[in-house]
């Protein structure tokens, strides 16, 4: 069920949290032996804080609708007083001494925190193949990866092992394993949620972003993490977004770019077909479909990846030098990458960045939001490092990549929102991105498609 279906009879008293909280815990015991969604599963403090919000809903202090309502962590989150791994044998001890701002708002939001979700090491990859923890496993093919590096978080919320979870964005990864496990993703605007207490992988492209089983549950969850934050110096100070989701799916008066350059090159048939379908359900509800070409997107592409190699290795410095033994091997490769990028091209990556900024913001004001595939393809095989795109082996992770990364450069709201299902049953995902600070309409243009879609009903059977 999704957050709107379950606060209503939370807050009547119809649906206990503990109740809730028990049978998610239940669906952990049942599929972490294949899924393994979970580094750590915090049975006794989860159940602990469903006891609680129930009392404080029957005597009358009802917080909001996600009050009562269980989540998943993805395991860079700081948790006080529990360990926050980063997916890394270096860090399975680590025990922060403070909560993560997003925990702090939810907390406070009544939320019940069930665990912290498996990640790729350090954030830092899309597969999820973990050395130290194991793989998660998709749960619409568990012989798949379910995209990374918040492979986790989704993986739980496809198999309603919790109603929504945490993630974090540096070059896709809410909007590779939103799409590649069926679920709805939000990377918002840089700086819209606090990074405070979240363990960095790049330092100018970070996001916190999240996951739910609807965008009308992904607005309510924006609405309590959203907001300035003192703690971090990249916050921004703008309030949360007001958000205003119609009834009725409808779109007169907007204007849709599709892309005619790049996001159709290089791309699986399936998820071609899915995503143009997706585009005509738009112009059915009155969008008004327009042609766009978004110039050197493909150049922005490469050089999110420069700015992101030496950012990453920055974070890592020290560890390269004493704990090499201990990253594994594909995480240790990029990170040795970094340290050979000049200071000079990391420099000009970042001068030219603002010119993407600004070619994005231009375009912006012809159209009200800009939808793409989130991904050229679906699901690759566990350790699969090659896909095969129209005869042409091409390597796994810049595929999954190439339709997210600049996005990250620009710091703009993106959303992916499933929107089919390739032959194999494996799903499908629409990108939808606007202006910066306008994830408003992102989230209606989403929540107009999903309600004539319904592709975010579906789960995997397992």
């Amino acid at each position: 069920m999704t957050i709107q279906e379950l606060a209503p009879q939370i807050r009547a008293g119809k649906i206990s949290p503990v109740e809730l909280t028990q049978q998610a815990l239940e669906r952990i015991r049942r599929h972490q032996p294949t899924v393994n969604a979970y580094i750590t599963i915090l049975e006794d403090a989860a159940l602990a804080q469903a006891r609680q919000a129930e009392r404080e809903i029957r005597t009358g202090h009802y917080r909001g609708p996600l009050h009562g309502i269980p989540y998943a962590a993805k395991d860079l989150f700081y948790t006080k007083g529990v360990a926050t791994t980063a997916g890394s044998k270096i860090l399975k001890d680590f025990v922060p001494a403070y909560d993560a701002t997003v925990i702090d708002r939810l907390r406070e939001a009544g939320a019940v925190l069930l665990g912290k979700a498996g990640l790729h090491e350090f954030a830092y990859g899309i597969t999820n193949n973990n050395p130290h923890f194991g793989p998660v496993r998709n749960p619409w093919d568990t012989t798949r990866i379910p995209g990374g590096s918040s492979g986790g978080s989704t993986a739980a919320l496809a198999t309603d092992q919790c109603v929504f979870s945490l993630g974090s964005d540096t070059g896709g990864s809410v909007r590779i394993p939103a799409s590649f496990c069926g679920v709805v993703g939000l990377k918002p605007t840089f700086g819209r949620i606090s990074r405070y207490g979240v363990f960095p992988l790049g330092h100018t492209l970070d996001h916190v972003g999240h996951f739910a089983h609807s965008v009308a549950d992904a607005a309510t969850i924006l609405g309590a993490l959203a907001g300035p934050d003192p703690r971090d110096d990249s916050s921004a100070s703008e309030p949360p977004p007001k958000i205003d989701l119609p009834a009725e799916p409808k779109l007169n008066r907007y204007r849709i770019g599709l892309p005619s350059n790049y996001y159709f090159d290089r791309i699986e048939p399936d998820v071609a077909q899915a995503v143009r379908a997706a585009v005509e359900k738009l112009r059915g509800l009155g969008a008004e479909i327009l042609d766009v070409e978004i110039p050197d997107i493909e150049d922005f592409t490469v050089l999110s990846r420069l700015i992101l190699l030496p950012e990453a290795t920055a974070v890592h410095r020290q560890r390269l030098k004493t704990r090499r033994a201990d990253i594994g091997p594909d995480v240790l490769a990029l990170l040795d990458q970094g340290q050979f990028v000049l200071a000079t091209d990391y420099l000009d990556a970042q001068r030219r960045r603002r010119q993407l900024v600004e070619n994005l913001a231009k375009l912006l004001d012809g159209v009200d939001v800009i939808v793409t595939p989130a991904t050229p393809i679906t699901a690759p095989k566990i350790g699969d490092t090659t896909v095969d795109i129209g005869g042409q082996p091409e390597d796994a992770r810049l595929a999954a990549t190439r339709f997210v990364r600049a996005l990250n450069m620009a710091g703009v709201p993106a959303l992916s929102v499933p929107c089919g299902v390739d032959s194999r049953g494996l799903p499908i995902g629409l990108q939808i991105f606007g202006r910066a600070f306008d994830e408003a309409t992102v989230l209606l243009v989403g929540h107009c498609f999903e309600q004539v879609s319904g592709w975010n009903q579906r789960r995997p059977q397992l």
